[in-house]
């Protein structure tokens, strides 16, 4: 959180900008020098506020914050780092959101795991009209993913990203399954 920092000098401080009668005056420096204290982290953001907007050099905080402004998914998020990369492909996202590719991604971002995802769908073309219609008849999607340490609230945690990240009209389901450990670990 912002706020007041002890010892943070002031980038522009009042006292520099007072008339010269109160230059000398001590009651008017120690005065302003109380308002520079105050306003010095006002200031401060103000001087690097193009830094707040990028993810990688914003406070933790402020990008999670950053995160919800965009619309990226991070809840559930742990870490900064993935925090991180989700706020910053959160734009990128959202121009792949509901294909293949974006599902994975999104995946990929929220758990730092490769997932499995199975579909009913295809494409193909034919010069000819009427040909056959690839893939399912019915539509369907299955994600699967594997973690170290899954907990109940992974489960939850992909269910609700499939939903916001699939296409519109797909059923599907998920799966989170542990990973085999190896003998004497």
């Amino acid at each position: 959180m912002r706020g007041s920092i002890d010892g943070l000098g002031s980038s522009a401080p009042i006292g520099m900008m007072l008339p010269a009668v109160f230059a000398d005056d001590d009651l008017a420096q120690r005065f302003v020098a109380g308002l520079d204290e105050v306003l010095a982290p006002i200031h401060n953001v103000l001087d690097c506020l193009e830094t707040y907007f990028t993810p990688s050099l914003a406070p933790a905080d402020f990008t999670r914050w950053l995160g919800d402004w965009v619309g990226a998914e991070t809840d559930g998020v742990d870490g900064v780092p993935l925090l991180r990369a989700a706020v910053a492909a959160a734009a990128r996202l959202h121009r792949i959101r509901g294909t293949r590719q974006g599902l994975a991604e999104a995946i990929r971002l929220a758990f730092g795991v490769e997932p499995e995802i199975t579909e009913s769908g295809g494409a193909a073309w034919n010069a000819r009209p009427l040909g056959p219609v690839p893939g399912e008849r019915r539509p369907r999607l299955h994600v699967s993913v594997t973690l170290p340490d899954p907990s109940p609230a992974d489960q939850h945690r992909l269910e609700s990203l499939v939903a916001a990240a699939r296409p519109a009209h797909m059923p599907y389901t998920v799966q989170v399954t542990a990973a085999e450990r190896t003998p004497g670990r």
